[in-house]
């Protein structure tokens, strides 16, 4: 397990991420102030390929160089404001999903192992003509 690619993968996904939301914020601040901009920009969006926030900056240079500084901006604000919570949000929302998915597993596990008594019940047991004494129950 190479951990310093997983980082290097993480940021790059992280950095197109940042980019989409940084593309939505403009788009909603165009939509108040630029109505044909907003439009402009999201038809543009729509074309390019946001996945991969840096080609779809690239793009967005060769053709509309302001918008591509103004999400630039946005989005250095966005990963400043989520720098410092982001580590310990990451590893709290990573362990809550893991017990979640564990809790899942063992309730889908114990779940079929109440079927399958009710499915397959004891053979030796003929619960039609059990007598069964309520002081001896267990």
């Amino acid at each position: 397990m190479d951990l310093r690619q997983i980082a290097k993968d993480t940021a790059k996904t992280l950095m197109s991420y940042l980019t989409y939301q940084a593309v939505r914020t403009v788009i909603a601040q165009l939509n108040e102030t630029d109505p044909p901009r907003a439009l402009w920009l999201h038809q543009f969006s729509s074309r390019e390929r946001i996945q991969d926030g840096e080609a779809y900056l690239q793009a967005l240079f060769r053709e509309r160089q302001d918008l591509a500084f103004r999400i630039l901006t946005v989005r250095e604000h966005i990963s400043e404001e989520i720098a410092e919570v982001l580590p310990e949000m990451l590893r709290s929302t990573v362990q809550q999903a893991n017990m979640e998915q564990r809790r899942q597993q063992l309730e889908r596990m114990t779940q079929v192992s109440v079927d399958a008594e009710i499915v397959h019940p004891d053979p030796a047991i003929d619960v039609q003509t059990a007598d069964i004494d309520p002081e001896h129950r267990e």
